[in-house]
């Protein structure tokens, strides 16, 4: 399930061991109306399916159609590698279309630059890409691979990599990245249970992400010990996450697949743990509201 926005509109994908639409469709429902105002139907199983206020991008294993929001005029159609995931993006700010998806080489993301014409190319990790997002503007991008060590930040224009942080040195699957809407922050959960908050650094603003304590040893290990860790953390349970940023600076919204809500908050100007404020099991009358 997608929702554009805080609208009435939400895309629906069937799924489940009965579901109520076929997988392979995406049905545009008007919470308004109650009833379905335009579908979309594809040959194999839809992954996922990202919305903005102009335009619908569906993502299959090894495709992804961007359709017109309007009338659902079909407006791209991008090749990605092996996509299981349904990894996909697109910026939400309406004067800077991006779209955001594996490249059909391995590691590797390619980026729409719709108001620009363009297609930009970026080599980002050297395995699998597992992860992916926009900021709102659309000019920063951040990637995650399957080992889910490093995140790396690239400016999309140019696709210059412009930061590298470190969630930590053991494997993880990655859940989830988000920036805030100044883009000042970006979040990331994982399978390890700690949401890891990184301050992103600038033309303006340099890196206040804390490095390792033992920088002097970066002789022997450059990669590890030049790292920049995660400016604030949060724990959870070992479940998959979703997270967020909320509309007050130093807000975070965390939710489980098991349907606990979560609210903290950091301290922009110093580093360390987030402050848990509430935690919430949502029932089905919270979470259609």
């Amino acid at each position: 399930m997608e929702m554009l926005f805080r609208c009435n509109i939400i895309a629906l994908v069937g799924g489940g061991k009965s579901p109520r639409y076929p997988p392979n469709k995406v049905m545009l429902w008007d919470d308004h109306l109650s009833r379905c105002v335009g579908e979309l139907c594809f040959r194999t199983e839809v992954k996922a399916v990202k919305l903005r206020r102009d335009r619908i991008a569906v993502a299959l294993e090894h495709k992804i159609y961007v359709y017109n929001f309007d009338d659902l005029h079909l407006l791209d159609t991008v090749e990605t590698c092996h996509n299981p995931r349904g990894l996909c993006c697109m910026s939400a700010l309406p004067t800077s279309p991006v779209l955001a998806c594996p490249d059909r080489l391995k590691g590797h993301v390619r980026l729409q630059l719709y108001c620009y014409e363009r297609t930009v190319l970026i080599s980002a990790h050297e395995s699998s890409v597992a992860c992916l997002a926009l900021n709102k503007d659309g000019n920063l991008l951040a990637t995650a691979s399957d080992k889910g060590t490093l995140v790396r930040i690239f400016q999309t224009s140019e696709g210059q990599l412009l930061q590298e942080v470190r969630r930590g040195i053991d494997r993880a699957e990655i859940y989830c990245l988000a920036f805030d809407s100044l883009s000042k922050w970006l979040a990331c959960s994982s399978d390890k249970g700690t949401i890891h908050i990184f301050a992103v650094k600038s033309e303006q603003v340099e890196s206040r992400n804390p490095t390792s304590t033992f920088s002097f040893m970066k002789r022997l290990l450059p990669k590890y010990f030049d790292s920049e860790w995660s400016f604030s953390q949060f724990r959870v349970p070992d479940v998959r996450t979703v997270c967020a940023f909320g509309p007050t600076p130093g807000t975070l919204v965390v939710v489980s697949q098991e349907g606990v809500y979560y609210l903290a908050t950091f301290d922009p100007e110093v580093s360390g743990d987030c402050t848990q404020h509430v935690v919430k099991q949502l029932k089905d009358e919270d979470m259609h509201t």
